[in-house]
């Protein structure tokens, strides 16, 4: 039958990428390397340092997912493999959907393990701490923080990923003001850095009586949850402290004590805040914790831009600093201005389809991020 003639054809353009992934995966030192911790770990004063010792079983950990996920690979591709030699001899049809979902299957796996080669960063692997703030927009803002921040809650779902709210502010008649979440999962940071910066929406708004199109603008600031203590000093009298009670959409995250804290850091506006611990001295070490990753990541992109001879990109919650623009009216169309790619599927974006954003960006950053022009037309 013809289907199987094809879905060879499908699959043999797959064979070269998959040797092109079990070349640069370079296996084989993994394996001395894996051999090596696990030599390491068995001996007995090995959780003597516990912070030397994490690091290095999560190394091992790491590596060893990575050799499993592609002998899992390699084994659905000769699966495959042999179940379309097996329908063509046997002209059995029944078995072409089973083989159309496997191709679908391990297609999506090589491309996310490509993916995954390209998270090298230093804090890639991390857990994230994702913030969205409404800007521009009113209470339409308000509404489209809400719709993103459901938009990254199914992303993570999709991954399974674990999301736990840190700080929850409901809009005044919809949506969201601002959320911070917290997103816990093997390269969570390496995959979400890509949505750091200005989320602009168009549409007619469902909160305008007179039907016109509206824009609107939310920001995404996107940091590693580095859990070691960070060399920062901050100076108490450079803090504001708020204590307040937590709140949440639909009667969640509510604690009846003010035991939710909010840390101002004055010099540099920064905010950080947290309500998901059960006291306030939990809230208020998580908090500081956030706020000095904040400010460690700001020292370190400003050194790097300095030796780079480059001037540090200025962002505003506002009009012409996008990152990535969703229209829903006139047409429909979801589109990345940093690296162009785009999609017609705005509802499936919006359902927490964006690995192919996360896809491009990354190879976009691997490209060392081409020029183009980040406006505000479309």
């Amino acid at each position: 039958m013809i289907e199987f003639d094809q879905f060879k054809s499908e699959l043999s353009s797959k064979e070269e990428p998959l040797q092109q992934l079990e070349a640069a995966l370079d296996l084989d030192t993994k394996r001395k390397r894996i051999i090596e911790l696990d030599r390491m770990m068995e001996e007995p004063d090995f959780w003597g340092d516990p912070e030397k010792a994490n690091k290095l079983s999560t190394e091992a950990r790491h590596l060893k997912d990575e050799l499993e996920g592609f002998t899992a690979l390699k084994g659905n591709y000769e699966d495959i493999e042999a179940l379309i030699q097996m329908g063509k001899e046997e002209n059995d049809d029944s078995v072409i959907p089973e083989i159309r979902e496997l191709l679908d299957s391990f297609s999506e796996r090589l491309d996310q393990m490509n993916t995954t080669l390209l998270l090298s960063g230093e804090y890639d692997s991390m857990n994230v701490i994702l913030r969205l703030n409404a800007g521009a927009g009113g209470t339409e803002a308000n509404d489209w923080a809400g719709i993103l921040y459901r938009m990254y809650t199914r992303w993570a779902e999709r991954h399974g990923f674990t999301v736990k709210i840190l700080d929850y502010l409901d809009g005044d008649e919809a949506g969201i003001k601002s959320v911070t979440m917290e997103v816990v999962g093997e390269y969570a940071y390496g995959y979400l850095r890509s949505e750091s910066g200005i989320h602009r929406l168009v549409r007619i708004s469902p909160f305008n009586a007179q039907g016109k199109r509206q824009t609107s603008f939310v920001s995404c600031d996107v940091m590693p949850d580095i859990e070691t203590d960070i060399d920062i000093e901050i100076r108490e009298e450079d803090i504001k402290m708020e204590v307040f009670r937590a709140s949440g959409a639909g009667g969640q995250h509510i604690n009846k004590t003010s035991s939710a804290v909010r840390l101002i850091h004055i010099p540099t506006g920064f905010v950080a805040a947290c309500q998901e611990e059960r006291s306030q001295l939990q809230n208020k070490n998580k908090a500081m914790q956030m706020l000095k990753t904040k400010l460690y990541l700001k020292e370190k992109e400003e050194q790097e831009a300095k030796l780079a001879g480059i001037r540090g990109e200025v962002k505003d919650n506002g009009w012409g600093s996008q990152i990535r623009s969703y229209v829903l009216q006139p047409y429909r169309m979801v589109k990345d201005l940093r690296t162009g790619e785009e999609s017609g599927n705005t509802d499936a974006v919006l359902d927490g389809d964006i690995d192919r954003f996360i896809s491009a960006y990354l190879k976009w950053m691997q490209l060392g991020c081409p020029d183009r022009k980040i406006a505000g037309n479309d």
